[in-house]
């Protein structure tokens, strides 16, 4: 089997060395070069031709978004952002998910080098099967002409992973301000959820923010799972809330999926529509099961349209999807299925 060969590009010696060790455990990768700046790397990538490119969210010399966009545009490349976990890097790595880079990591703290290393690895290995493949058209669309619609009260619950950041762009720009109350878990560093709330908060018409515990469930409110330290759970009420419950991570994930899902079964029954969209793993398909089970709609992103077709298609193999849709159309189904007759 042939390895899976990576470029480092990291203007600190010591991350490039930590990343290397951290990369070569598994036989199945090779590291093709290093380099320090953009400028280095595009050499680097003349002569190797790498697999995937692991880079560094600020580096010097050159914009690291400007590097990126020209990589996209000439010679598009799976990219793995290493940001460091400051409001300024989680700014970038989100600015650069959405020009096309795979997915983004935070540099590791004092004690996380080995949890780093495995997220890493499993996502540089999930990126390599995207080589070759042509550059997926962008799923946004202009914002939808203004209809009448007034929501029914039911909760839109909605998961994702990988590619999650382009694909609820595309699905909330679409909403109206008085869209359904929206709660959401997207897999993503800690620092990087308040910054991306902010980010779909600028672009979309509904109010978006990071969670807090006890945020009400109501039209035009759509919340974000902070990340790393707590599960988003919706409690029952009138109107229900938003929880965020410190426990173990479920699925490998804090906050998970499942969770959310199976928390809105609980709590409002089958008044509420599960959306489960691109990502790496199974997170959030029992849950939606479990949605479908108590009534709830559900739907699915079509594997067309996924940047990685696993969350969605362990879904869909268990029966968890009433309905797979594209990420063109997610948003005028989840409407449809939540407005007011």
């Amino acid at each position: 089997m042939t390895p899976t060969r990576v470029l480092i590009v990291d203007d600190s010696a010591t991350v490039r060395g930590l990343i290397r060790i951290l990369l070569t455990r598994d036989p199945a990768i090779e590291i093709v070069g290093e380099a320090a700046d953009p400028l280095e790397a595009r050499a680097a990538i003349k002569a190797t031709d790498p697999d995937v490119i692991t880079l560094d969210v600020e580096m010097p010399k050159m914009n690291g978004l400007d590097f990126l966009d020209r990589l996209m545009r000439l010679r598009p490349t799976p990219v793995i952002m290493v940001s460091s976990l400051t409001a300024a890097g989680a700014e970038t790595a989100i600015a650069a998910l959405e020009m096309g880079a795979f997915d983004c990591v935070g540099k590791p703290g004092s004690g996380e080098q080995e949890q780093f290393g495995d997220v890493l690895l499993a996502k540089v290995k999930a990126a390599a099967g995207l080589r070759g493949r042509p550059r997926r058209e962008s799923a946004r669309q202009p914002a939808a002409e203004r209809q009448p619609y007034r929501s029914d009260g039911r909760i839109v619950a909605i998961g994702a992973s990988t590619g999650g950041v382009e694909a609820l762009i595309a699905v909330l720009s679409q909403f109206p301000a008085n869209g359904p109350p929206t709660v959401i878990t997207q897999h993503m560093p800690a620092t990087f959820t308040k910054s991306f709330a902010g980010r779909l908060d600028r672009l979309c018409r509904p109010a978006v923010c990071e969670a807090y515990d006890g945020a009400p469930l109501t039209p035009g409110a759509v919340y974000l799972a902070p990340g790393g330290a707590a599960h988003l759970r919706v409690e029952a009420g009138a109107p229900p809330r938003c929880r965020l419950v410190k426990s173990a991570p479920v699925n490998g994930h804090r906050p998970s999926v499942d969770v959310l899902f199976t928390s809105v079964t609980d709590a409002v029954g089958a008044r509420a529509v599960g959306a489960i969209l691109t990502g790496m793993g199974r997170d959030g398909a029992e849950g939606l099961l479990a949605m479908r089970s108590a009534g709830c709609q559900t739907f699915g992103q079509s594997e067309s349209s996924c940047l990685i077709y696993g969350m969605p298609k362990i879904a869909f193999e268990l029966g968890a999807t009433q309905k797979q849709v594209s990420l063109a159309t997610m948003a005028s189904e989840i409407l449809r299925a939540t407005c007011a007759a």
